[in-house]
């Protein structure tokens, strides 16, 4: 039986007082007994203070600020040495954050109308923190800061080598019925959407289309295991958005590289020989390419 809408909202309520105290512990252990950590853009060494500062803020981070784009996220890039006890707090954390994100696609599935309402009611759960944000501009919840997953590495590194990742895009394939759908949402009496649909009805309708999201540039880290996983792996790639925690039972950092403080203004990679789409959109107002 589907449960009520205001039961739906109490149960995300307490996931996200879950989600908010489970990161205040992770900062709490590191206060503790801190170990080394390196913020991007600030000198190699930063004091414990400044470190755990730095840690709280990135990890409770989940507001909009005034302007946002809704689909942008804010990145707070660095690694932090951890122990045991941290690593246990920030795996609480994680599963903390992967209830959060069960519960909300629960919602978005079944009462999406919550959604917009939960933006708004969940500060409130902390009247503190909501009167301090709003003097800086951030009295929303942006949904996603708060469940994505801060990156882990299983196992203790000999390194880290982190990049830019500046060709990341996302391809969605439209049929043409979906594609026209789409530009008849637009305004239709302006001559360049009238253009678009006169193209589309110029192809097959069987002919398959791909729309193309340009992804930000994102920080990429390469992480080179001391000793190979159970399932032989001595390496792995992984984005991180969030402070990268590696475990370290002396709290040294592996040895690591400094990138640039921007990303490339051109792609980081070659273009792929076996690219299928066309190079100028077919429908320019919907990003929408034809393949080759």
């Amino acid at each position: 039986m589907p449960r009520p809408a205001y039961r739906l909202l109490a149960e995300l309520e307490a996931a996200f007082d879950a989600l908010l105290e489970a990161a205040e512990a992770v900062s709490a252990a590191y206060r503790y007994r801190p170990g080394a950590c390196w913020i991007f853009g600030e000198p190699e060494t930063v004091s414990a203070e400044r470190a755990e500062t730095w840690l709280r803020h990135a990890l409770l981070d989940v507001w909009y600020q005034d302007g946002q784009d809704g689909r942008a996220t804010r990145s707070h890039i660095g690694l932090v040495a951890a122990d045991e006890t941290l690593m246990d707090a920030v795996a609480r954390t994680n599963a903390a954050k992967a209830d959060f994100a069960a519960l909300l696609a629960r919602i978005k599935e079944c009462e999406p109308e919550l959604i917009p309402e939960a933006k708004a009611v969940l500060p409130f759960r902390h009247p503190e923190l909501h009167d301090h944000l709003r003097g800086q501009g951030l009295a929303r919840v942006h949904l996603k800061q708060c469940w994505r997953a801060i990156p882990v590495a299983e196992a203790p590194l000999t390194r880290v080598r982190l990049a830019w990742y500046a060709s990341g895009r996302s391809i969605k394939r439209l049929t043409v019925q979906e594609a026209e759908q789409k530009l008849m949402r637009l305004d239709t009496e302006a001559a360049h959407v009238r253009i678009q649909l006169r193209k589309l009805a110029g192809i097959p309708s069987a002919e398959p289309l791909a729309q193309v999201q340009r992804q930000a540039p994102m920080m990429r880290a390469n992480l080179f295991y001391r000793e190979p996983l159970d399932d032989g792996r001595t390496r792995r790639a992984m984005n991180v958005a969030l402070p990268l925690f590696v475990p370290s039972p002396d709290g040294r950092l592996p040895d690591h590289n400094l990138p640039p403080l921007a990303p490339p203004e051109q792609r980081t990679r070659a273009r792929r020989r076996d690219e299928k789409l066309e190079d100028e959109p077919f429908l320019p107002s919907l990003r929408v390419y034809r393949y080759r």
